[in-house]
């Protein structure tokens, strides 16, 4: 059974957790849910942050999930990329519950390694979920007018394990599905003659995904002639 969710306290101060209300829900596949919400005081973030999401049932019980930001700094509205985990309580009640004019108790913006500020080349490699911050990287290097300075690939198993695609194959970024054709593209893993041509010397690598997936994205920039010490890699996996 999901913890319902109960009405928020009083609004808190900077860095602590407050009250958000939902503006929008979409439903891009039946494995997702992308939630828009307004942030009373809102910290701009930047991306590659992510942000803590609470639930509170009535008898107390109390839990937590991260999640990605996928919106801009520039958005005037946070937006996170929820995927739908089987059996989870947090991803289960955000998919399946939540409606506009909800309120969510949130904390963040959390993380300051796992960010650009689109100042400096960058290559960023995501697998499935991980491909979120990447988003957030692009949308901000459209806003400010760096996407020059951005290079991406994403993978995931089909097009409904990947965030976003029809918006990353518009950027230009490579999209690899492991499972089925893509747009030409036949099914298969990410290879090196695709990261290669994204790589550039004095850019830092991002990499994001499941630990699977992080370590074999690594191993290409690594391989590709990236500095294993211009890497920043993040893994995720679920939560119990």
């Amino acid at each position: 059974m999901h913890p319902r969710l109960l009405a928020a306290g009083p609004h808190v101060g900077t860095g602590a957790w407050r009250t958000a209300t939902v503006v929008e829900v979409v439903h891009p596949s039946p494995r997702a849910v992308i939630l828009r919400l307004r942030v009373p005081d809102r910290i701009d973030h930047l991306p590659g942050q992510h942000y803590a999401v609470r639930l509170t049932a009535e008898d107390g019980y109390v839990a937590q999930r991260s999640y990605s930001v996928a919106s801009a700094p520039a958005d005037p509205l946070l937006e996170l990329w929820v995927e739908r985990l089987v059996d989870g309580e947090v991803s289960g009640f955000l998919a399946e519950v939540v409606e506009p004019g909800d309120e969510l108790v949130i904390r963040g913006p959390i993380g300051g390694w796992f960010v650009w500020d689109g100042m400096t080349p960058a290559v960023a490699v995501g697998g499935g979920s991980g491909a979120v911050p990447l988003l957030a990287m692009l949308r901000h290097a459209q806003a400010v007018g760096a996407t020059d300075r951005l290079r991406l690939a994403v993978a995931a198993r089909t097009l409904d394990d990947l965030p976003f695609p029809d918006e990353f194959a518009a950027a230009g970024a490579v999209v690899a599905l492991s499972r089925t054709d893509y747009e030409g593209r036949p099914a298969g893993h990410l290879t090196a003659a695709e990261v290669a041509p994204l790589l550039r010397p004095d850019a830092t690598g991002f990499v994001c995904g499941s630990t699977p997936f992080a370590e074999f994205a690594t191993q290409l920039l690594v391989d590709g002639g990236l500095p294993a010490a211009a890497l920043r890699v993040e893994r995720f996996g679920p939560s119990g």
